[in-house]
């Protein structure tokens, strides 16, 4: 005979199971008017806890004695932010920016692609003159 807290706990983790899927923490793309895909990005957490109990042994026959329990579950949702594809690159749009430090690595990607760029056009440009 399975024990009641074990019910408990599979209805429980059942559940949650059902609150929290993959579609919570990377959301449903998005496409935009100008050809941009939006990915919604969150972090999740989640805890439970089950418990329960039997009568005193003494008080009941085996067989009648009836169990006490009980369980609860608690989930946060925190945006992260939003992966943004348009053309051939990805950006990451935090949601929160805290510190300069944390800004300053978020634009990154974006001034190393902003001083290929030109450094690619001095190089054209350079080629284009004749030399004397």
């Amino acid at each position: 005979m399975d024990h009641p807290i074990g019910n408990l706990m599979q209805t429980t983790l059942e559940n949650i199971k059902d609150m929290v899927d993959v579609n919570t923490v990377i959301g449903e793309p998005i496409p935009t008017a100008a050809g941009a895909t939006i990915i919604p990005v969150s972090k999740v957490t989640f805890g439970f806890v089950a418990g329960g109990g039997d009568l005193e042994k003494n008080r009941l026959p085996e067989e009648e004695m009836p169990f006490a329990g009980g369980s609860g579950a608690g989930v946060s949702v925190q945006p992260v932010g939003f992966l943004v594809v348009q053309g051939d690159g990805v950006k990451v749009l935090p949601a929160q920016q805290t510190t300069a430090w944390e800004r300053a690595v978020n634009c990154a990607p974006q001034l190393i692609d902003d001083v290929k760029r030109l450094l690619q056009k001095k190089n054209e440009g350079q080629e284009e003159r004749p030399q004397t």
